[in-house]
């Protein structure tokens, strides 16, 4: 026979409270005393009581849910994210509730609608691209939305993160600075990492602040990874790309563009230098740690989350907050 599941009604009988009391205790609301807290808390987990989250917001028009789209979690830099928002969650009774995109924008429309349709506090979005039904829904929202990654646009609501364009113009910028004038680029697809081109676009601009531009380019025609590191790195020196250095949509291809070197016997960086970015662990494991810019990943979950809860309301107007990026010298350029 099934048993029944245990109600808030229950949790008030056994912890001797009203249930508006248990309610308040769920919700983190209204001034509770300690002892009662406590009795309200050994209550729910002797019963293995689970509260409606779903019935609280419609009674309450709100929730206690953060929504969070993100583009992957496979690739380490969002894990990261996530991180930061859950370390600026931790204490607070809102929870997350994610979904991952794959880089579609579709994909992205329709895990938004499932998300407001609990409606949530706020939504954490990855860029500032969208459809626009997503756009719409978020803007007539009316809920606090945050926009990760990207500073280089208008945001909705606010907007954390670091100029793509910026730190692209700054690897140029550093490269030029130590002597290197014939400098490639190789890179993966934009079509989904609008982030990865707005980088070219600054890296480009930051070499023709110094007269240069670049001196051979590759994209390789897919999503990045280490193993299309190292064959674009093989495709733009086999096409006699004449370079002294080669800057990387990212750390994954310049890790791959590493092997590629240790593979063809190329002395880094007396024969070629390499550039990345992310400042990735594994590009600083490498037996000479990448040259590369760190994104503050972390930092910029966690900053987004506390600025969705500083305030119920949006700003009169949109807020960008740079969170920065760092060069890491490294020794491979």
């Amino acid at each position: 026979m099934q048993r029944e599941a245990p109600t808030l009604a229950h949790v008030a009988r056994l912890a001797a409270v009203s249930e508006n009391t248990v309610s308040r205790v769920i919700r983190n609301k209204g001034p509770i005393a300690e002892e009662t807290r406590k009795r309200v808390i050994e209550a729910i987990d002797s019963l293995g009581y689970v509260p409606n989250r779903a019935a609280g917001a419609l009674a309450s028009s709100s929730s206690l849910i953060i929504g969070v789209l993100l583009p992957s979690l496979s690739n380490i830099v969002f894990p990261e994210v996530l991180r930061g928002i859950h370390a600026a969650l931790a204490d607070t009774p809102y929870q997350a509730m994610i979904g991952v995109t794959d880089y579609d924008l579709l994909q992205e429309q329709k895990l938004l609608g499932s998300l407001l349709a609990w409606q949530p506090a706020a939504i954490v979005t990855t860029g500032f691209d969208h459809t626009d039904a997503s756009r719409r829904m978020l803007e007539q929202s009316g809920i606090r939305i945050a926009e990760l990654m990207d500073i280089d646009d208008r945001p909705i609501d606010i907007a954390v993160g670091l100029s793509h364009r910026g730190a692209g113009r700054e690897s140029a910028r550093h490269l030029v600075a130590r002597g290197y004038r014939r400098i490639g680029y190789v890179g993966h697809d934009w079509s989904a990492d609008r982030r990865a081109h707005f980088r070219y676009e600054g890296f480009r601009q930051g070499l023709q602040e110094a007269g240069l531009s670049p001196a051979a380019e590759f994209r390789f025609e897919g999503a990045s990874s280490t193993m299309a590191g190292r064959e674009a790195l093989a495709q733009l020196l086999g096409r006699g790309g004449d370079v002294d250095a080669v800057v990387f949509s990212n750390d994954d291809m310049a890790v791959g563009g590493f092997m590629h070197c240790l593979g063809a016997g190329l002395a880094i960086p007396e024969r070629l230098a390499l550039f990345g970015f992310n400042g990735l662990d594994i590009g600083q494991a490498l037996p000479r740690p990448l040259s590369t810019i760190r994104s503050n990943r972390f930092l910029i979950g966690r900053t987004a989350a506390e600025k969705l809860l500083e305030a119920r309301e949006r700003p009169a107007e949109p807020q960008i907050i740079d969170t920065g990026f760092e060069i890491v010298e490294g020794a491979t350029a």
